[in-house]
């Protein structure tokens, strides 16, 4: 049995090494010499499935997304699931794309890429016709449930990996209703298959940032608390491997967590707000930097700036203010 497991190991391990070459995702340079990257992240953001099909912090949110992608800049936007409230879509064609994406966030600022990864409630419909969607819009780039993305910081010898995970495929899906924790994947299978496919990526990667992206979290002081799997599979991955910060939502809130050098990015407000606080004590010591979950905020997302040495984290509440910033140094490799 056990060298049966060790051959699929092995195999799922070849399949995935020739599907992700190292591309380089082309940004538009405007003319500029610019010397940074910069990006919004977003999750939890996917409306309601009856009219008007959005949330009063969802469209306060991305009011104010559009208002610092004009001031601050954002060449992408990162999308960190359940992106369609409450069981996802279920066809390519589903309304809903429409009605809780496309006529949401409509700013001029906003039509930039949206990389997007699945969440729960995505997983309680069809993640196969978000990730075809990508085939009918200009901005929805979701290539498949996981994959890598690397950027040159224009005018500098640096780069940047992002590494987009579905979490659930990893973990299992919760419910959200009943406080479920994540009861294991679904397939024993395809959950290795990416725990290879990212150990592969993260081994062979150089860049002098490296974020990693997935929509449960790994730490968090609020209602879901930190997700025991993540912990177990993913956490001593990003230690090992020196990642500059992860990014997810789940947990409706804003958070900055920092914990052996990798900062934790709970960015999760985009649709609903909650200031539960009930796992506190169950993330180390002192590792809290920032949180807010108040109803007054009206939501609330991440701007990110990568320079050639920092990444730049600042925090925004739908209200028009940025609520906490942070700093965060480029990889060592000695």
């Amino acid at each position: 049995m056990m060298a049966l497991g060790l051959v699929s190991i092995i195999f799922a391990a070849i399949s995935v090494a020739y599907c992700y070459p190292t591309a380089f995702q082309h940004l538009e340079d405007n003319g500029t010499n610019r010397t940074s990257i910069k990006f919004l992240a977003v999750g939890d953001w996917g409306g309601v499935p009856y009219p008007p099909y959005i949330t009063a912090v969802q469209k306060a949110t991305a009011r104010e997304m559009s208002r610092v992608a004009e001031q601050m800049g954002a060449d992408f936007i990162l999308a960190l699931g359940d992106n369609f409230y409450f069981k996802g879509v279920n066809s390519v064609d589903s309304p809903r794309f429409k009605e809780t994406f496309e006529s949401v966030y409509t700013a001029k600022s906003l039509q930039v890429p949206w990389y997007v990864l699945a969440g729960n409630h995505d997983h309680a419909g069809s993640v196969k016709a978000q990730i075809e969607y990508s085939q009918k819009s200009d901005r929805w780039k979701f290539p498949s449930y996981y994959y890598e993305l690397n950027f040159h910081i224009p005018n500098t010898e640096e780069t940047l990996t992002i590494i987009m995970l579905d979490t659930i495929m990893l973990c299992g899906n919760s419910n959200d209703f009943l406080d479920e924790k994540p009861r294991g994947p679904l397939s024993a299978v395809a959950a290795n298959r990416q725990l290879v496919w990212l150990q592969e990526r993260l081994e062979k990667n150089k860049a002098d940032f490296l974020l990693v992206a997935g929509h449960y979290p790994v730490w968090s002081v609020s209602e879901h608390g930190p997700t025991e799997c993540l912990l177990q599979r993913l956490y001593p991955l990003l230690n090992k491997y020196n990642a500059t910060a992860y990014f997810c939502g789940h947990d409706h809130n804003l958070q900055y967590i920092e914990e052996s050098g990798v900062g934790y990015v709970v960015s999760g407000a985009g649709n609903f707000l909650d200031p539960d606080v009930r796992h506190w004590s169950h993330v180390p010591k002192g590792s809290v930097k920032f949180f807010t979950g108040q109803a007054s905020t009206f939501g609330g997302f991440v701007h990110a700036e990568v320079t050639k040495s920092h990444m730049i984290l600042t925090y925004y509440q739908a209200k028009g203010t940025s609520l906490y910033r942070t700093v965060l140094s480029k990889r060592n490799f000695e």
